[in-house]
């Protein structure tokens, strides 16, 4: 019976610890995003010259087991932790004008999580979009240049991740610089992100424009003819 009671105090205690080291990696990554972004834009050189904080959170991306926790929890940890490695990538061979000046920066370049070796595309495809079909993380997931939706000055959290990611795809569906429609011409001009993961946005059935309008203030006439516009790849730098 006491050997028992010993297992089960023991696996409390993992367990507790697994939570507490996942709620202080959610706690230190919006404390980092705080202080390093604002209005999309990351100071680059501020961490250039001082990445204490930044290497902080990559040491505990490279520990910390979140099998064992909830998909709200997981979904987060991975956006969060996509976000923050991509700053780190970028950060290592900064000064650049754009990330597709870092060679291999999204497909060659390996990070350490829980103990395992990711690229930047394994982690986007592998791990979060094969795992979750959740077209929103399309408009969450920033790949440091300004063609992508902004990235937020606050960590993405498991309570709140739901209405976060409602929110930051509406912000991205009804900005006029990123869906840009004619009603003239009755043309629309979609971010290439639609055209790279076009199966993600007409998966369940709808095509861009019936997912679009899911999420659209403004409906966009369904007849309208669909057209992709250049990628801005120059750097999202404050």
């Amino acid at each position: 019976m006491k050997k028992i009671i010993k297992t089960m105090i023991l696996l409390f205690s993992l367990n507790l610890s697994f939570s507490q080291d996942v709620a202080t990696f959610f706690k230190n990554t919006d404390a980092f995003l705080k202080a390093n972004v604002a209005n999309g834009k990351v100071d680059y050189d501020a961490l250039k010259k001082n990445s204490n904080s930044l290497n902080e959170l990559i040491e505990k991306v490279s520990k910390i087991d979140i099998s064992k926790e909830n998909t709200n929890t997981q979904k987060a940890f991975l956006i969060n932790t996509y976000n923050i490695l991509l700053i780190k990538g970028i950060v290592s061979k900064y000064p650049v004008k754009m990330p597709t000046e870092i060679a291999g920066l999204f497909d060659k370049t390996t990070f350490i999580i829980n103990g395992k070796k990711y690229t930047l595309n394994d982690l986007e495809n592998k791990l979060i979009r094969a795992k979750y079909n959740d077209p929103r993380v399309h408009f969450v997931l920033v790949c440091g240049a300004n063609g992508c939706p902004p990235i937020t000055n606050n960590a993405y959290l498991p309570e709140t991740l739901e209405e976060q990611l409602n929110k930051q795809t509406k912000l991205a569906l009804n900005n006029t610089n990123f869906i840009k429609v004619n009603t003239t011409t009755k043309k629309v001009e979609l971010s290439q992100i639609f055209e790279w993961y076009k199966d993600d946005f007409i998966s369940k059935g709808k095509n861009e424009i019936e997912f679009i309008n899911q999420y659209r203030d403004t409906k966009i006439d369904a007849k309208y003819k669909v057209y992709y516009y250049p990628y801005d790849w120059t750097l999202n730098k404050k």
